[in-house]
């Protein structure tokens, strides 16, 4: 199938999170299994225009009071056979940041820039004379691509062209005033027709979830949540709705990248059946962080956004969050990375002040979350919601065994310990509060000092657990053929 990823991110040319790494992976895995995929992306200020290829004239592009007028580049990606094409207009995208920055979070443009960016993928398609069976959108940056597939190219070109929507993340939708719609070049009545209209004003994933020919999420757990009141921000009526074309497919991990035994961020490899190599990995980290250098206690790393989802209240707020006693009461070491909520980061500051077994980096860095995976031995995610998540499938790579709320992915991906015959691969708790996150890393810690025996099985068994992306790629190859069917049945 010739299938085209429309998305506001993939690495290595733009990342704020997640869906970065997943369009990348799930596109190099259907390039594999023999499909003509491609991917479409702004042209970020910080995507290089030097080693692009200039693809001809200028492209016009039907939004706002005027036509736009676009440049569009080829690049690859990385490691494969991939073409990879950027939307570059200086004006909406030759700027810092992806969808704001720190002083302004949230662009007031960003209906116009993504407006911008949905139309060109249709145009980019003619451009270059390849019309894909399947647009494959991703999130609320993209997903006015399926309700102008659903409601504008309805003949010639893309009359036989399905869309299928992975929702990433529902807690961010693109939720922007009314008058935005002017910039759509869209019919008032798809206001309304087209499900832009949310509490009078537009909403660019509801949207893609009524347009869209078939619909994606990215764990079969969170595929059920986001139909419930709790977790569907106020879109689980529609997703319910909707629930014959929606399906949960869990992310993989690219093991190009996240893999032990050959991942050159690492000061030595290591696999399930030599894990000497983790113990250096461990040394380095407890060095880099500032920690004591000492092999019997255990390492609790972090790499997270700070961000109300990732349960930071409950770990890091002031006076409440159970950080402080889990490290003044435990014989354990606590590293993490993060960035995020300002008083959050002035918190890691202040606890790393009082705390000589807590550090800190604030930031990101790539090869410093590699080292947090490897290095520790266990790793903490208290998710209030985790529609996938990541980190849990590295660390069950690394064998870094996770700490986890029974949310989303991160219950179809860990198995809860078992202390009486020594199964699972994690430590799984229920409702998210700072004595569920205290009460569980007390036990990871009582299992640390008490079952080694079983630690050391848990993570060899973690190790062995296969998240490919090939397996993902398969059901998503499905889907396509599903949205076609349905495309063609109209």
């Amino acid at each position: 199938m010739k299938i085209l990823m429309v998305s506001s991110e993939a690495t290595p040319f733009a990342k704020s999170g997640g869906l970065a790494d997943a369009v990348s992976a799930l596109a190099r895995a259907l390039a594999r299994l023999g499909h003509d995929v491609r991917i479409v992306l702004p042209r970020y200020y910080s995507v290089d225009r030097e080693p692009l290829e200039l693809l001809g004239g200028p492209m016009g592009v039907p939004v706002g009071p005027v036509e736009e007028w676009t440049a569009v580049y080829r690049g690859s990606l990385p490691g494969a056979d991939v073409p990879v094409y950027f939307i570059d207009h200086e004006r909406f995208f030759g700027r810092d940041g992806v969808y704001g920055t720190k002083n302004e979070t949230d662009f007031r443009d960003n209906p116009l820039r993504f407006a911008l960016f949905s139309r060109a993928a249709f145009q980019l398609c003619r451009k270059i004379g390849w019309i894909p069976d399947v647009l494959h959108v991703h999130d609320w940056p993209a997903a006015m691509t399926a309700a102008v597939s659903r409601h504008v190219e309805t003949k010639g070109d893309f009359e036989g062209t399905a869309s299928v929507l992975t929702i990433h993340n529902l807690g961010y939708q693109g939720v922007y005033p009314k008058e935005a719609f002017d910039y759509f070049r869209l019919p008032w009545e798809l206001y309304h027709d087209a499900g832009f209209e949310f509490y009078g004003s537009i909403n660019l994933l509801k949207a893609g979830i009524a347009c869209a020919d078939q619909l994606a999420t990215v764990s079969p757990t969170y595929a059920r949540e986001i139909q419930t009141p709790e977790y569907g921000f106020g879109l689980d009526g529609l997703l319910r709705a909707r629930s014959h074309d929606l399906v949960g497919i869990l992310n993989g991990v690219d093991l190009e990248d996240w893999n032990p035994e050959t991942d050159a961020c690492l000061p030595a490899s290591y696999s399930a059946s030599d894990l000497s190599g983790k113990a250096i990995c461990k040394t380095a980290l407890q060095k880099e962080f500032g920690l004591p250098e000492d092999p019997s206690v255990p390492v609790f790393g972090m790499v997270t956004r700070l961000t109300d989802q990732k349960g930071i209240g409950d770990l890091f707020g002031p006076t409440y969050g159970c950080a402080y006693p889990m490290c003044a009461d435990m014989k354990i070491q606590v590293a993490i990375i993060g960035s995020g909520e300002k008083w959050c980061e002035d918190e890691l500051r202040s606890l790393a002040a009082r705390l000589p077994n807590f550090r800190v980096r604030i930031g990101y860095s790539e090869k410093f979350a590699h080292l947090v995976e490897a290095g520790s031995d266990f790793f903490l995610m208290p998710s209030r919601y985790e529609p996938c998540g990541l980190n849990q499938l590295y660390s069950l790579r690394y064998g870094t065994l996770p700490i986890v709320r029974r949310t989303g992915g991160l219950a179809d991906t860990v198995e809860n310990y078992d202390q009486e015959t020594g199964d699972g691969t994690g430590f799984v708790f229920d409702r998210l509060s700072p004595r569920s996150i205290y009460d569980t890393v007390g036990w990871a810690t009582w299992a640390w000092y008490n079952k080694p025996g079983q630690l050391a099985a848990m993570r060899v068994r973690a190790m062995s657990r296969e998240f490919s992306w090939e397996r993902s790629a398969a059901e998503y190859a499905a889907l396509y053929d599903r949205a076609v069917s349905a495309r063609r049945r109209g």
